[in-house]
């Protein structure tokens, strides 16, 4: 029977290889077993050879046939099978190999050639059958050894009545073997169910160490095994990820001290050695020139496996931008589900002020009492808009298919923008996507306009030109267009541009903060992409200002005569 045997890297490094049937202690005996056989049967040839030679003693030839066949059938047992386990009932295998033992032990006791006795030969097939096969071939084989020894006796006795203590020996000696059948037998047993019970164990470890494995490689969390002597036992992919640590230097390899960048780090293992307890702290890394890491670290001692061995510091990394990150994310989540529930609660309550103030404004003829009235009616239409734009954001609607071509549907749309603003040449307008059609419904993309050029606006200057709409797309393919805003605005605050596209936030205080986070998630649901960055002004003036980009995916990226949405996703 063939085993595969399959080798388990883990995350440190290493490596965990199986141990096949081939290296069990039943096959280790068999193969001792097997070499004692063919040792005996070298030392009689050699022994019998000998003696031939030597003319001491009578040896015929057939006696020396007898010891090299048996030689050349212990060889061939060898080389040619294998070991099976013993199981309840004879096993031909194990009959004829031990039947040989006996035939060849057997004629040469009796025969006695040159006076010679071969009895504690049978030894060998007594403990072969005890320790490799079942109680029942064990106590067979006792009982034919007994049998054998008995009728040489009563043979000895019928020719001469002084031997009759031989039968006493030879029952005696048959009885010790009986013992030995049976005592080796159950050893073996003891000795197959504790390597059974080990292999199980083995192979439970086994398991888990794969499950650990998994659990290590997969964590968004770093980790890193320290020794006291500095030196990096393993790191999982997160951690070198953290690090900055190239996939090819080995854990052993490195040292925290050997880095600058990672000295505190190897501080707190210091304090965690010292000190035997835990540690948490967060830590700023210097990994690069101008780039630096803030981590929160968590440290474990390990207890050390025996009275040598050392103990490990085990040190959990998390990136605090990508804690924070998540812990925005879920408010948010939270203040999102609340928000549309209030927005809901609050459109009827407003719609009837507005409807009252309406009525009221028709009564009043005090130029006072109408701008307050004016006054009224902007708040409570600012106030719909939020609420109208919230509650689509918790609809989540399909966006229809439509194709639209991209300069001509800029075109109107900024013209549109343009005349109800009035901001005459403050804007410019370059098209050059070349005919290029998008997968976009038209009013999702004049909210997603509209949006990014209010806010050009106001934070532009009054120059003209201080606004910029560009379309292009990719030379030679076509299957990307996009449609540029710049504005020569100030550049935006490092921690103002890391939540340009997050629900409610806003720099300024009357804004709601869903306008960019409304364009992205209308972006999303048609395949599109938006983003930001500080770049020059696409008319070539070579301005510097503030630009969203919004990326499209045009028909030329999608099969003929499919839907504009079989391949952007929804």
């Amino acid at each position: 029977m063939a085993f595969a045997v399959s080798e388990i890297s883990s995350w440190d490094g290493s490596s965990l290889r199986p141990a096949g049937p081939e290296q069990s202690a039943f096959h280790r005996l068999w193969l001792g077993f097997m070499a004692a056989r063919v040792g005996i049967a070298i030392v009689m040839l050699v022994l019998l050879g000998g003696l031939m030679l030597s003319g001491l003693t009578p040896i015929d030839m057939w006696q020396l046939t007898l010891c090299g066949s048996y030689l050349a059938a212990v060889l061939a047992v060898r080389v040619f099978s294998r070991p099976t386990l013993p199981g309840r009932t004879f096993d031909p295998q194990w009959v004829s190999t031990i039947g040989i033992d006996l035939l060849a032990f057997s004629t040469l006791h009796l025969l006695q050639p040159a006076g010679l006795n071969f009895s504690p030969l049978y030894a060998l097939p007594v403990l072969t059958a005890a320790v490799l096969g079942s109680t029942l071939l064990a106590l067979g084989t006792a009982a034919a050894v007994t049998l054998l020894l008995l009728i040489d006796a009563w043979v000895l006795v019928l020719e001469a009545p002084d031997y009759a203590p031989r039968l006493v020996q030879a029952g005696l000696t048959g009885g010790g073997y009986f013992v030995v059948a049976l005592f080796g037998n159950q050893m073996a047993a003891r000795l197959a169910r504790e390597e059974m019970a080990a292999r199980r164990s083995r192979s439970a470890a086994r398991t888990q160490a794969q499950v650990n494995e998994v659990v290590i490689e997969t964590l968004t969390e770093g980790v890193l095994v320290v020794a006291s002597d500095w030196r990096i036992h393993a790191a999982n992919p997160a951690a070198r990820s953290l690090l900055g640590w190239q996939a090819k230097e080995a854990p052993a390899s490195l040292a925290l001290v050997s880095r600058p960048g990672w000295k505190p780090l190897a501080a707190l293992a210091q304090r965690t050695f010292t000190e035997h307890a835990s540690q948490n702290a967060e830590l700023a890394l210097d990994l690069a020139p101008g780039e630096r890491l803030h981590v929160r670290v968590r440290t474990r001692l390990t207890p050390p496996p025996d009275a040598q061995a050392d103990a490990l510091c085990v040190m959990f990394l998390q990136d605090l931008r990508e804690a924070e990150a998540r812990l925005r994310t879920e408010k948010l989540a939270a203040m999102g589900r609340m928000s549309a529930a209030v927005a809901h609660e609050i459109r009827n309550p407003l719609a009837a002020i507005a409807q009252a103030n309406g009525l009221l404004a028709e009564e009043l003829d005090d130029p006072a009492h109408q701008q307050l009235t004016t006054l009224v009616r902007k708040n409570a239409l600012r106030l719909s808009q939020i609420v109208e734009d919230i509650l689509n954001l918790a609809r989540l609607q399909q966006p229809p298919s439509d194709w639209l071509e991209l300069d001509q549907t800029a075109r109107m749309l900024v013209g549109e923008w343009q005349r109800h603003t009035q901001c005459g040449a403050r804007l410019q307008l370059g098209l050059g996507s070349a005919g290029a059609w998008t997968a976009f419904d038209g009013e999702h993309l004049r909210r997603v306009l509209v949006n990014l050029l209010d806010n050009a606006l106001r934070y532009a200057s009054r120059r003209p030109g201080a606004i910029v709409v560009a379309t292009d797309a990719t030379e030679g393919t076509g299957e990307q267009a996009r449609l540029r805003v710049w504005s020569d605005s100030q550049p935006l605050d490092p921690g103002v541009q890391r939540h340009l596209f997050e629900p409610f936030f806003s720099s300024e205080s009357r804004s709601s903060g869903l306008g960019l986070y409304i364009c992205r998630e209308l972006c999303d649901r048609h395949g599109a992409a938006i983003g930001y960055a500080r770049a020059l002004a696409p008319d070539g003036s070579g301005r510097e200002g503030n630009e969203f980009t919004v990326s499209f995916r045009t028909r030329a990226a999608v099969l003929p005569g499919s839907h504009p949405f079989d391949t952007i996703g929804a």
